[in-house]
Order: structure tokens, then sequence, then C-alpha cells
């Protein structure tokens, strides 16, 4: 029984965390943009900046 009962609450923290992360807009997106944008830039990794760049300034 116990081993049941951490194996739900596995599952549960999958399923909150995907849900969570489902939440993001997507990438290229004018609310991602915008949310890129308004991030502070010493805050932005490498994909972001990458994706930043060539979705939202070169058009």
């Amino acid at each position: 029984m116990h081993v049941f009962l951490r194996m739900v609450k596995l599952l549960l923290v999958v399923a909150l965390v995907h849900l969570v992360s489902a939440c993001a807009p997507e990438v290229g997106s004018p609310e991602w943009c915008k949310s890129i944008a308004e991030k502070p830039k010493g805050d932005l990794t490498m994909n972001e900046a990458k994706d930043y760049a060539k979705h939202c300034v070169f058009k």
C-alpha cells in the first residue's frame, strides 16, 4: 500500500508539472515576444535570445 501511495503522488506531481508547462506561450507568438522583451536581458538563456532575434526582431 505504501508503494502505491508513492506512485500516485509521483503521478500527480508529473501531471501538475505537465499542466503548468503547457501554459507557456508558443515560441514566436506575440505573447511570447512581449514576455521575453519584458524579461531582464541578463536572465535570458542563449536559446531564448536566439529565438527572440529570429522570431521577434528579424521577422
